[in-house]
């Protein structure tokens, strides 16, 4: 069965830096979107970056300039690189897959989905 597993999260200090990796397995993303969600104690879950099946990559406004989504094909694993990380981008980060190559910021419209890793920024 197809599993995403991230790792990499952990407790920061404002200003730092953390580099998320989502190892898949069970089938291919190498042409199909990927993204990352974060959600936060109490709020809804909310889109922070994804990668298209072309590669074209986007992002929410909030970490737009701060965070970097990557993937390398060969080891079938999504990254996320942040850098500059504020208390606010506190939260449990999700890795997700879609089963067809276009973008998308909606959780809706992914197929598969890790187990989430914490990230905490403190002040």
């Amino acid at each position: 069965q197809v599993q995403l597993v991230e790792s990499g999260g952990g407790l920061v200090q404002a200003g730092g830096s953390l580099r998320l990796s989502c190892a898949a397995s069970g089938r291919t993303f190498s042409s199909s979107a990927m993204g990352w969600f974060r959600q936060a104690p109490g709020k809804e879950r909310e889109f922070v970056a994804c990668i298209a099946g072309n590669a074209g990559t986007y992002y929410a406004d909030s970490v737009r300039g701060r965070f970097v989504i990557s993937r390398d094909n060969a080891k079938n694993t999504l990254y996320l690189q942040m850098n500059s990380l504020k208390p606010e981008d506190t939260a449990v980060y999700y890795c997700a897959a879609r089963s067809s190559r276009g973008p998308s910021g909606m959780s809706r419209d992914y197929d598969y989905w890790g187990q989430g890793t914490q990230i905490t920024v403190s002040s």
